[in-house]
């Protein structure tokens, strides 16, 4: 059974995921902590709970989901992973951070890709499923845990709201699409636990969601 334990940092009350089983080895998703007072919160729960880091994997690569990749990869050794067509956005990350309020973002770089079909074990046979939901981001990608029932969703879709479309590489019609196609094919009773705010489930979703009935 996976566990979840989330955090939320930065200026963007970005949701960190950090995802572990029985076995103790667990996976951080989306590291978005900035200062040292960030840094030791995740440092302490994963010293305190005896885990082992064995992937660093991201749904995108925005400022604010990227901001802690480097120390992930530092202190755990660790390479980040994701999609392909997100390299060119973690990349422009180090040319506006300043601009954003982060001047001591680090430069990192994607070490390994994932795609659509891809599967992330770890721990005790844990898998996560690689699904494509490009919108919010050029190739945007989410992780399903089908057997635990829920879905790591970064910034496709949030309880009653979806991901802004407006930033390079964003399209409405393109996210709405993958909504439809990707997230409102899973099971009513999935989980979403998005890149900002709230949980919710794909039923609520399909029912409460105005923007995904435009």
């Amino acid at each position: 059974m996976i566990n979840i334990e989330i955090f939320t940092f930065n200026a963007f009350s970005e949701n960190t995921y950090l995802l572990y089983d029985e076995s103790k080895e667990c996976v951080i998703i989306d590291p978005g902590f900035y200062d040292q007072h960030e840094q030791l919160e995740l440092q302490q729960y994963i010293q305190i709970n005896g885990l082992k880091v064995v992937r660093l994997i991201n749904t995108h690569c925005h400022i604010d989901h990227v901001l802690g990749v480097e120390f992930v990869k530092r202190t755990y050794k660790v390479g980040l992973e994701t999609s392909k067509g997100e390299e060119a956005v973690l990349k422009a990350v180090e040319t506006y951070a300043d601009v954003y309020g982060f001047p001591k973002y680090e430069r990192t770089t994607v070490d390994s890709y994932l795609k659509e079909g891809d599967v992330v074990t770890f721990g005790n046979n844990s898998q996560l499923k690689v699904i494509s939901a490009p919108g919010h981001s050029p190739d945007h990608i989410v992780f399903y845990a089908e057997k635990e029932g829920f879905v790591i969703g970064g910034d496709v879709l949030f309880k009653q709201s979806i991901g802004r479309t407006d930033l390079p590489g964003g399209d409405f019609d393109t996210l709405i699409k993958n909504i439809h196609t990707k997230l409102f094919t899973l099971p009513n009773t999935v989980e979403v636990y998005p890149g900002h705010g709230p949980s919710t489930t794909i039923g609520f979703e399909k029912t409460n969601n105005t923007y995904c009935s435009l």
